[in-house]
């Protein structure tokens, strides 16, 4: 929204996803809250329903709280040790959600239904906690409060709201306030024409002269204390479910995060950074970067292997673009160049504009952009190399700043083409969503010859099947080498022929005979994973071998039969780009591994379905990177022997839906944070500078943080639930490891992953993003 005396350049014209669009959200600071006095008792049914995105995932605090008398008992609803929840401080009775919820990238909603005989929560539309808990916020004479306890000090509310509703004398659904829409992603509805009760009330913040003014119709207004609502400083911002804004991660941050994570400080020991909740690789970007008039500050733009407790400025890692407010140098990398500006005062604002489409970089001060730059005509640019997936990063040295991405009015009027960085202003995802072309589906074996097995949204070209409850192996099948051939993820077992249909498929799942399989016995739990590639396949003379292949380019995968030759040659994908990953099985004959291929262990190398290391063997891959047509084989009989028969699942990535990449553990349950781009539905990890077990984890058998049930491509064992602790969360924008444990986060090991989306992290034409 525009404040008096503002600029607000980036007024949307309609929110694009839905057809309801919240326009503000009140930021809470810690010390900040609305407060009235009820005028009467509740008729014992009562709603709260609010949209809350988090200023931190462990902080406690308090959304809403009344007295229970004028002792210092409470009730209370908030955000505490990583859980939304309702608590009665007199009885003890609570409605606890049982799921954590520690996504600070994106917004919950949050409805409490409260009746004579209870309590339930729900979180984004799903039941997430009951109990006997019948006591009511509406209460004669009483203090209430939003953001704080009503009379005990302490866990003020970190984080922002947005859409609040107190509904006096019903017990309504959530979806009375939101919706699945027609990608599965939670969203507001308007709700006019809500009848509220006599206690009850609507703050939708939108009045920054009357912040707590009541649109209920009520008149049941609040009084506000201690909010900043004018501005560059305001607390009243556009950061809400329908647009969700850029702050700095909390999750992927050393420095210490504060009001809204747009504020920062950094200790006197050490260097401490902090990269942005939102990464780029294409368009015009611009942000603003708030100095206390210190010194030892970097700010700019930098890639997700950037080390944030590096060495400033020399020690950064690469694909980095900053300016050094010490030296008043710019640096690429840790290149010094030109001299730019005086030292810095306080309050100056350091502008940062970033053109991927023309691979330019342009800093300014206070209007003026450095070395007479116009990044509007792309003259005069800092540097004009930038280029990859990138992240507005902020690096201090004990220092305070500010930052501002435009969730607030920007200081000075942005370079003409360039926008702020929100859900709506991201580029539009070809796969809006990812259950399209990738899903999960649970299922009971019944031992039988025609297990009917439902739940998918498009018929499978490959089906990868596991028992969950029982040692046996996992099994997988596919279109173009006939759903009758199975081949076993786990061993080094020849493909077996099976005279019949082992999986028969259609368009909503497939059919089970357990005649044939492992994955149908009777009284067993099963999970699969199936996938989209383009039907029964076709001939492909794009390599020396000639090769069968369903390839489906928009999602980035296809099947590859070929006959090898015993030498050096290529085989034709038909995805167009060049894969991340492949996985390759010698059909004909027992004894010889999975050979895995992965971009970020190299083309020099490869790793096998097995709990070895990864390693180099010329005669796999040639040493030689897939290119957007063929993948290269070499000699080994386990990829290319002569007459031999091999199946390939080639991966390329798709913005938004796939990502194949690396991380490096650090042994902590405020473990290593992982950029993806979209909330995982399928993750597969694996240590490949060591031994170790690899991990495959879904959002079918853990639809809730934390994700701990693994099964092991490596292994036929039944699934392994909670022996790791917090293992893994789910993220709107990646996933975070939780555990200690060497298998998924050893201090300084090398991991390498593979995952599919649930949905994308927002973009035009598309919801935004709403966290699990």
């Amino acid at each position: 929204m525009a404040l008096p005396g503002q600029i607000n350049p980036f007024v949307l014209d309609e929110f694009v996803g839905s057809t309801y669009q919240i326009e503000d959200s009140l930021r809470f600071r810690g010390a900040q809250y609305l407060s009235r006095t009820m005028a009467g008792a509740g008729t014992g049914n009562e709603t709260v329903s609010y949209w809350i995105k988090l200023g931190s995932a462990t902080d406690s605090g308090a959304v809403m709280g009344r007295a229970i008398a004028a002792g210092s008992s409470e009730l209370f609803t908030g955000h505490f040790g990583s859980l939304l929840l309702k608590r009665n401080g007199s009885s003890g009775a609570n409605t606890n959600t049982t799921a954590y919820h520690r996504d600070p990238s994106a917004w919950y909603h949050v409805v409490l239904a409260t009746t004579p005989s209870g309590s339930e929560i729900f979180i984004n539309g799903i039941s997430r906690g009951t109990s006997g808990d019948a006591t009511t916020f509406s209460a004669a004479g009483l203090l209430l409060k939003i953001g704080a306890f009503a009379t005990i000090a302490g866990n003020e509310l970190n984080g922002y709201l947005a859409d609040f509703h107190f509904v006096d004398g019903q017990a309504l659904a959530p979806t009375d306030f939101g919706e699945f829409n027609a990608d599965g992603v939670w969203v507001p509805i308007d709700v006019t024409g809500l009848t509220y009760g006599t206690n009850g009330w609507y703050l939708d913040f939108s009045d920054p002269s009357n912040i707590g003014a009541d649109h209920s119709g009520n008149g049941n207004n609040f009084t506000a204390t201690g909010f900043t609502t004018s501005g560059t400083g305001t607390d009243v911002m556009s950061d809400t479910p329908t647009t969700n804004w850029c702050t700095l991660n909390p999750l992927d941050a050393t420095l210490t995060l504060s009001n809204g994570n747009l504020d920062w400080s950094a200790p006197s020991s050490v260097e401490r950074g902090a990269r942005g909740t939102f990464a780029v690789s294409t368009g015009k970007r611009y942000f603003e970067y708030i100095t206390k008039g210190q010194t030892f500050e970097l700010v700019g733009w930098a890639a997700q292997a950037q080390d944030n407790n590096s060495t400033m400025p020399t020690g950064v890692g690469a694909s980095t673009w900053s300016y050094y407010l010490f030296d008043l140098k710019t640096y690429n990398n840790a290149t010094a160049s030109a001299v730019y500006g005086t030292a810095a005062s306080s309050g100056d604002t350091i502008m940062v504009a970033l053109d991927l489409d023309n691979s330019k970089i342009y800093w300014g001060r206070n209007g003026t952009w450095f070395n007479s730059g116009d990044p509007a005509t792309g003259t005069n640019a800092a540097y004009t190399n930038v280029s990859g997936t990138l992240f507005p990063w902020v690096q201090q040295y004990n220092q305070t700043s500010s930052i501002n991405f435009g969730q607030r009015a920007f200081a000075y009027t942005p370079p003409a083409g360039f926008s702020a960085i929100n859900t709506s202003n991201l580029p539009s995802p070809t796969i809006k969503d990812g259950s399209q072309y990738f899903d999960a589906v649970l299922y009971n074996g019944d031992g039988g010859t025609s297990n009917s097995v439902t739940g998918l949204s498009f018929q499978a070209d490959v089906v990868w099947g596991k028992s969950r409850s029982n040692a046996l192996p996992h099994n997988i099948f596919d279109v173009v080498r006939g759903f009758d051939k199975q081949l076993d993820v786990n061993d080094t077992a020849a493909e077996v022929d099976r005279a019949g249909d082992a999986v028969t498929v259609n368009s909503t799942g497939f059919t089970l005979d357990a005649t044939y399989c492992n994955i149908n016995n009777s009284s067993t739990t099963n999970v699969a994973w199936a996938w989209k590639a383009g039907g029964s396949g076709s001939s492909n003379t794009a390599g020396s071998i000639t090769s069968t292949v369903s390839a489906n380019p928009s999602a980035g995968f296809s099947i590859v039969t070929y006959t090898g030759t015993g030498a050096n040659a290529t085989v034709g994908h038909g995805l167009g780009v060049a894969p991340k990953m492949l996985i390759v099985k010698r059909r004909d004959s027992a004894g010889y591994s999975w050979i895995i291929g992965h971009s970020s262990i190299g083309w020099n190398n490869y790793i096998v379905f097995a709990t070895d290391a990864a390693g180099p063997n010329s005669a796999i891959w040639q040493d030689t990177a897939p290119t957007s047509t063929v993948f290269s084989v070499g000699t080994n009989a386990a990829v290319n022997g002569l007459s031999a028969t091999f199946v390939a699942y080639c991966f390329s990535e798709v913005e938004g839906y796939s990502k194949f990449g690396s991380y490096t553990g650090n042994s902590s349950s405020d473990g290593s944070f992982v950029y993806l781009g979209f909330r995982p539905s399928w993750l597969l990890v694996k240590r490949y500078n060591t031994t170790g077990a690899w991990f495959l984890m879904d959002a079918a058998r853990n639809t809730y943080n934390v994700v701990d049930d693994f099964l092991y491509p490596n292994s036929s064992d039944s699934e392994n639930s909670g022996s790791f602790g917090e293992a893994i969360d789910f993220l709107s924008n990646g996933f975070k490891c939780r555990t200690t444990s060497g298998f998924l986060n050893g201090s300084g090991d090398s991991y390498i992953y593979a995952a599919f989306a649930e949905h994308p992290f927002g973009g035009s034409n598309v919801s935004p993003a709403t966290a699990r």
